[in-house]
C-alpha cells in the first residue's frame, strides 16, 4: 500500500475548519481503495504562530517540509499581521523554496453553481489557468530609497528569466496538447516594453514546437473583458504571476464564487512537495462559527488526488461536489443554504461513497 505523507498547515481564521473537511474526504477515498492511504502531520504555523513567536513558521520549517509528498494549506492572514508579512514569510516562502513554479487554477462552472452571466451557457465557462508562480511581478526584487524623506523612491522590479518564462509556457503547451484544447497567452506588451515583449517572444518561439495546438494571445485588459463577454474562447490559459492572480479571482466570480475556487502549486519534477489550497482568504470574521464553505478546500483535495495519479478518485470528488450543488439541500449560507461547514463535508463524503459503488 502506498502511503502519501501530507503536511497540513491549517493556518488562520476558517483555515482549520475547511481543511478538516478536505481531510475527511481524502480519508474516505483511501477507505474505498486498498492501494493507498494518507498520513497527515500538522504544523501550527500562521499568524497566531507569528503573534507568539515573531515569525510565520519555524526557522527550519522548509527543511521539515521537504520529507512530505504534498502540503495541504488552509488559509493565511489575520488582523494585526501585515499581509505582506503573512504572504512572504509563509506562502511565498514555500512556493519559492520548493520551486512550485506552476500554479493551476480550474475555472469551471459546475452544474448547480450560480451562473452570474447572461447570454452565456454553463459549458462556456471551462478554463484552466496556468500561472507562472515563482518569479515575474512577485520576484520580490526592488528597493526603497530615501525612506521617509521628501525624495522617497520605491522600486518594484519584475523578473522574467528565459528559464522561468519558457518552462511555464512549455508546461502550458504540453497541457493543451494532452487535453486537445486551445492555448491562450495573456500579457501586456504594448505597455510593458521589456518583460511582456519578451514573454510574447518566448510564447511564439515555443509555439513552433506545438503546431497541433491552436493559440491566441490577448492583452490583459482585453482578456478581462472577454472573460465576461465571451468566456468560451478561453480553454487553457498561460500568464504571468500577477495577471494570473488577478484574472483567476475574476474567474472565481464567473464560476460560482470564491467558495468554489481551488488552487495547486506544482513542482512538476517532484523534487520537492507540491502544495494544494483553496484560494479564498482566512475570513476571521466568521471563523469558528461553522459558516465557512469547504468546497474550495475539497476541490483542492481533488487536485491533490489527481497529482498523486488517483485521477478516478479526483474526478469522483469533483462529481460529488457537483451533485451536492445540484441537490441544493446541504449548502453553507454563502450559497443560499443553512448547513454548517461540517455538514457539507459529511454530505460530500456520503456522495463520494455512493458514486464509488457505481
Amino acid at each position: 500500500m502506498k502511503t502519501f505523507k501530507i503536511a497540513v498547515i491549517a493556518g488562520d481564521g476558517i483555515g482549520p475548519e475547511v481543511i478538516d473537511e478536505g481531510i475527511k474526504v481524502l480519508n474516505k477515498t483511501a477507505e474505498l481503495d486498498s492501494g493507498f492511504r494518507f498520513d497527515f502531520t500538522y504544523f501550527p504555523w500562521g499568524c497566531e504562530f507569528y503573534a507568539e513567536n515573531g515569525k510565520m513558521m519555524d526557522d527550519d520549517g522548509i527543511e521539515q517540509l521537504k520529507e512530505f509528498d504534498a502540503i495541504y494549506l488552509g488559509a493565511v492572514g489575520f488582523p494585526g499581521v501585515p499581509d505582506h508579512v503573512s504572504l512572504w514569510e509563509l506562502l511565498l516562502k514555500i512556493r519559492k523554496s520548493f520551486d512550485q513554479y506552476v500554479n493551476i487554477r480550474p475555472i469551471k462552472l459546475l452544474k448547480g453553481a450560480h451562473l452570474p452571466l447572461v447570454d452565456v451557457n454553463r459549458e462556456d465557462i471551462n478554463m484552466l489557468f496556468i500561472r507562472e508562480n515563482s518569479e515575474g511581478e512577485y520576484a520580490g526584487a526592488g528597493d526603497w530609497l530615501f525612506k521617509g524623506q521628501e525624495n522617497e523612491v520605491v522600486l518594484q522590479n519584475s523578473v522574467f528569466s528565459r528559464k522561468g518564462t519558457e518552462r511555464i509556457i512549455r508546461y502550458a503547451f504540453e497541457t493543451a496538447k494532452r487535453e486537445g484544447r486551445s492555448l491562450t497567452s495573456i500579457s501586456k506588451a504594448n505597455a510593458l516594453n521589456y518583460s511582456m515583449v519578451f514573454w510574447d517572444q518566448v510564447f511564439e518561439e515555443v509555439s513552433r514546437d506545438y503546431p497541433e495546438v491552436e493559440t491566441a494571445s490577448y492583452l490583459v485588459d482585453a482578456a478581462a473583458m472577454l472573460m465576461i463577454k465571451d468566456p468560451k474562447r478561453f480553454e487553457v490559459v498561460v500568464t504571468s504571476n500577477l495577471f494570473g492572480d488577478i484574472l483567476t479571482d475574476l474567474g472565481a466570480a464567473l464560476a460560482g464564487g470564491i467558495g468554489l475556487a481551488a488552487g495547486a502549486n506544482i513542482n512538476p519534477k517532484r523534487h520537492y512537495p507540491s502544495m494544494f489550497e483553496p484560494i479564498h482568504g482566512s475570513a476571521p470574521d466568521i471563523a469558528g462559527q461553522g459558516l465557512a464553505n469547504p468546497l474550495a478546500s475539497i476541490w483542492s483535495a481533488s487536485q491533490m488526488l489527481d497529482f498523486f495519479g488517483c485521477e478516478d478518485y479526483g474526478k469522483t470528488v469533483l462529481n460529488a461536489i457537483e451533485q451536492l450543488l445540484l441537490e441544493q439541500q446541504v449548502l453553507t449560507p454563502d450559497m443560499g443554504g443553512t448547513a454548517s461547514t461540517a455538514e457539507v463535508g459529511d454530505r460530500v463524503v456520503e456522495i463520494v461513497a455512493s458514486l464509488a459503488k457505481k
